[in-house]
């Protein structure tokens, strides 16, 4: 077989231009291999995509979906292979793009194992979400431990969401403090099963609820995917030497700060993008989740929260989901 199915955006538009169509399977380059995909994760980079907003990076496939997970077919492993994998292995990968396809080439440092008593479904939920969470909270932001060994709090607004879900039971089960912004009594609930403190934006203010359940300290690091007039507001509910990381504008690229609050704060300010980064930078993010985090799913610390699987031809209906909001957790497209 030399063709297979794949999700297309047939022209920048609504969920409607996602198509389904036949493409020729893949061949892997030097250093990747070929997953014959069970599943593909469905992330907010892909609605922008398809939007016309997120072009893929130079060499990656014009086909939206940055994560699966399958079986190992063929392709280069004779290079770093930390995790021994080999053809017919059951593996989850972050791609740079072409998840939504029935096979998909990935960078073998990309591929890790399915966690243990996992299945296919549970382990597509992962790679986007945890590779960001690790990079972001925990390299970039540096949640770690105060200069009293106690554990730094969290603040992730938009807890809800696949990433924010995430963060709230990757930190937690590190043994951090954890505050999470919802829309609704329903999703601060979800939050707060997951173990976080919630807090509804639309009837409450965050600044002084975090102030409030901080004793007056704010927290350490923010996990913003707001930015725009978040940002200034963030800034307050900062304890002094606070960070704070965006990592997506679905509240607008600019922002109003006041710089003397920064400097008095000693806030330090970052962001970033995980696409375009090297197959060396998410190799070494692969290998630190596996190591750190996914001896979590065997000891049953963490659990993936997936809200819906559809199948492949149906990507429009998880993309009109995914804009509309109102999802808590993954969204999956079966194939």
């Amino acid at each position: 077989m030399t063709n297979m199915q794949a999700i297309e955006i047939a022209h920048p538009g609504g969920p409607d231009v996602l198509r389904l169509t036949r493409r020729s399977i893949p061949q892997p380059r030097t250093g990747e291999v070929l997953i014959k995909v069970a599943a593909s994760g469905v992330n907010r980079p892909d609605v922008f995509q398809r939007a016309g907003h997120y072009a893929p990076p130079p060499g990656a496939s014009d086909l939206p979906g940055l994560e699966v997970v399958g079986e190992l077919v063929n392709g280069d492993f004779s290079g770093h292979n930390p995790f021994g994998l080999k053809p017919g292995d059951a593996v989850c990968a972050l791609l740079a793009g072409g998840g939504y396809a029935e096979y998909a080439v990935a960078p073998l440092g990309q591929c890790l194992p399915v966690p243990s008593g996992m299945n296919a479904l549970e382990a597509a939920s992962l790679p986007e979400n945890y590779f960001t969470v690790w990079s972001n909270v925990f390299d970039r932001g540096g949640l770690g431990r105060d200069q009293a060994g106690a554990p730094e709090s969290l603040l992730v607004q938009g807890g809800s969401s696949g990433i924010g879900v995430t963060a709230i039971q990757l930190a937690h089960a590190l043994g951090h403090p954890v505050f999470a912004t919802a829309g609704n009594d329903e999703k601060c609930r979800a939050c707060e099963a997951l173990g976080a403190r919630a807090i509804n934006y639309r009837t409450e203010d965050f600044v002084e609820r975090v102030k409030a359940m901080t004793e007056g300290r704010g927290v350490n690091v923010i996990l913003d995917m707001v930015a725009g007039d978040y940002v200034a507001r963030e800034i307050d509910a900062l304890a002094y030497d606070g960070r704070l990381v965006i990592i997506a504008t679905l509240g607008g690229t600019n922002a109003k700060l006041d710089a003397g609050k920064l400097m008095h704060r000693r806030i330090s300010m970052t962001g970033s993008t995980l696409r375009p980064r090297s197959v060396e930078f998410k190799s070494a993010i692969a290998a630190k989740l596996h190591d750190n985090v996914w001896p979590l799913f065997a000891e049953g610390r963490l659990r993936p929260v997936i809200h819906e699987v559809f199948p492949a031809s149906d990507a429009a209906g998880a993309h009109a989901l995914m804009e509309s909001s109102t999802h808590i957790g993954k969204l999956l497209l079966r194939w």
